[in-house]
């Protein structure tokens, strides 16, 4: 069974940060690419961050040079390092891998930036 599970979340203020993790289980989780989306209230789910199994990052516009995703294989653990946040980074914000042909799905972390 695939399980990713989500923490980090919180509340901060504008210009602080944030660690995000996201452990799995049930996959050999060196071998998949994995992703980080985020949803905001009202807003469609959207790509923040991926990372392939070879450690290559892609950002959102959005999000470029503030966020960084990083992964530890012998872990199973992804990480997204959140800094300079903004109240538009308020959101659910989720980790995702694509195995045996779906889409898998954490439960999401809440974070709230607001002063």
């Amino acid at each position: 069974q695939v399980r990713l599970v989500e923490s980090g979340g919180g509340l901060v203020q504008p210009g602080g940060s944030l660690t995000l993790s996201c452990v799995t289980s049930g996959i050999n989780f060196k071998l998949y690419a994995l992703n980080w989306y985020r949803q905001a209230p009202g807003k469609e789910r959207e790509l923040v961050a991926n990372i392939s199994s070879s450690g290559d990052t892609n950002y959102a516009g959005s999000v470029q040079g503030r966020f960084t995703t990083s992964r530890n294989n012998p872990w199973n653990r992804l990480t997204l390092q959140m800094n300079s946040l903004k109240p538009e980074d308020t959101a659910v914000y989720y980790c995702n891998v694509r195995a045996r042909g779906r889409d898998f799905w954490g439960q999401g972390t809440q974070v709230t930036v607001s002063s």
